[in-house]
């Protein structure tokens, strides 16, 4: 048995932040940073030319983020690129504070660069067992229809009472086939949460399609980084998994990351080396694998191994073909994934952990693979 699905995202939007006349505020999201910048203009009366002049503040309110690229953008709140001489007046009453919104933008870029080599963070013990929480039912019931009065021409005229009594039966009819309809959905949905239920207590310790089916559901409810395509086939009444990854290819790793200057108002965005680009993806391949293993324990309660096999497509240096080539696969038994501290995963090497299992891997220390040949159900 065999499944394939696909999970792919698009990492999120710049950090900006929010400034009032009473303070500021830092938030992730697609709002720029607003704030009011003001300049002064002398004004005179014929009364005032004997005293001291009075100051005209004006005040305009105005948006600034930092793109992908590390450029500050001013625009008004109408959107509109802001005038010159209201950017200078802007750096200078509030250079702090646009200084830290680059700051932020850095540590958003390169936190998203080091994430796609963290993905094993998030891996379950293989102590944790599914269990099922039911949910609630998410629609309202149909609120009964208030009854149209009779009024004064109704009382006069009997043509005007039936058209009200009208309405009021339609309504109510409505009413009913609404009420009807959602009494359907509400018994649909509870016969989804029993077989749900039924699912996660007693057919995944028995049933090879269950335990397909739910492995296939908890893999897919993980959000990958990059588009990452999976397939697994049960064996053994559940006791041997076979695990397969299509992987990214490393030319969908970021290669660039991003420095705060010591001067000036631009984020500094430098094109990463190759080597630090073939580390990242290096990292990130072994990631998918210690997650998809993690998660592959703790989906089946029955499995005592999984093998998983990570493979890339690639050309062939003598005939141009590209084809799928492995570069790793990794036998590990329960008992040994066990031994692993699942509360102190930041200290771990993700490289170096999977050493520890049955391996089949050929690869340089920065990370550059030859293909090899994959475990196989026997």
């Amino acid at each position: 048995m065999a499944f394939r699905f696909r999970k792919s995202f698009k990492l999120a939007p710049g950090v900006r932040m929010n400034l009032s006349g009473s303070g500021m505020s830092w938030s992730v999201g697609p709002r720029g940073a607003t704030y009011n910048v003001g300049g002064s203009k002398r004004r005179r009366s014929a009364a005032q030319t004997r005293n001291a002049p009075v100051r005209e503040t004006t005040s305009v309110a105005i948006s600034i983020e930092v793109d992908d690229e590390g450029t500050l953008i001013f625009t008004d709140l109408a959107g509109k690129p802001l005038p010159e001489h209201y950017i200078d007046v802007a750096k200078k009453q509030q250079g702090p504070a646009i200084r830290k919104l680059i700051e932020s933008k850095c540590a958003e870029l390169n936190a998203q660069i080091e994430a796609i080599g963290e993905l094993h963070l998030d891996t379950p013990p293989p102590t944790t067992k599914p269990t099922f929480e039911p949910v609630e039912f998410p629609l309202p019931r149909p609120t009964k229809p208030t009854p149209k009065p009779h009024g004064l021409w109704s009382k006069l005229f009997k043509s005007v009472r039936a058209k009200v009594d009208l309405a009021n039966e339609v309504a109510l009819a409505d009413h009913r086939d609404e009420l009807n309809k959602w009494h359907s959905q509400k018994e649909a949905f509870k016969r989804a949460e029993e077989a749900r239920r039924i699912l996660i207590e007693e057919r995944i310790f028995s049933e090879e399609a269950a335990m397909e089916a739910f492995l296939e559901s908890s893999l897919d409810d993980i959000v990958w980084p990059r588009e990452t395509i999976i397939s697994a086939g049960i064996y053994s009444d559940g006791k041997q998994v076979f695990v397969d990854v299509d992987l990214p290819e490393i030319e969908d790793m970021p290669t660039k990351n991003a420095t705060v200057p010591a001067r000036g108002y631009k984020l500094a965005v430098k094109e990463m080396s190759p080597i630090q680009v073939q580390r990242l993806y290096m990292r990130h391949v072994h990631s998918i694998a210690f997650r998809a293993i993690g998660e592959t324990f703790a989906a089946l309660p029955v499995a005592q191994e999984v093998v998983i096999s990570g493979y890339s497509q690639r050309a062939d240096k003598k005939t141009a073909r590209v084809g799928d080539e492995y570069l790793y696969s990794v036998r590990v038994s329960r008992s040994a994934w066990s031994e692993s501290d699942f509360t102190n995963l930041p200290e771990l090497d993700v490289v170096e952990a999977l050493t520890r299992f049955d391996l089949r891997r050929s690869m340089s220390k920065n990370g550059l693979f030859k293909p090899v040949e994959p475990f196989a159900p026997s």
